[in-house]
């Protein structure tokens, strides 16, 4: 999709339109089935369906989505797949969770060319230099 800045409209690539289904059992997660048609809406047999999974992680800061794709043929087939590859997508959600987590943790703040014109914290407690 092309930025709002750069002055052009979002145009879709009618080469690349697919209809989709939702499929959701009302407790572990969704499968949406992505079937690939024609930019006139009739199927398109070059193409692959797509199947993509999606559940919810609850986290302390709410609720984190998950998607991950299904590699399957068939809804059945991405039925039976649903709950090994959501638990691979959370571990992977999670590490990356945890990475961005040590990252924040780690960075400091450095202040911007003003280090010389801080005061040496003991003169600020009257046990600095002695006065010239």
């Amino acid at each position: 999709m092309n930025s709002a800045n750069d002055g052009r409209q979002a145009t879709m690539d009618s080469t690349q339109i697919y209809r989709e289904e939702t499929f959701t059992d009302r407790r572990v997660g969704t499968i949406r089935r992505l079937t690939p048609v024609m930019a006139d809406g009739s199927p398109d047999a070059a193409r692959s369906v797509i199947h993509v999974g999606q559940a919810q992680v609850m986290t302390p800061m709410g609720a984190v989505p998950i998607s991950f794709e299904l590699e399957a043929e068939t809804l059945d087939a991405a039925i039976a797949k649903f709950g090994a590859a959501a638990e691979l997508a959370v571990q992977q959600t999670m590490r990356e969770l945890q990475e961005m987590r040590r990252e924040q943790a780690s960075s400091l703040v450095i202040p911007d060319g003003a280090g010389g014109a801080l005061p040496n914290p003991g003169d600020l407690l009257g046990r600095g230099r002695p006065r010239r």
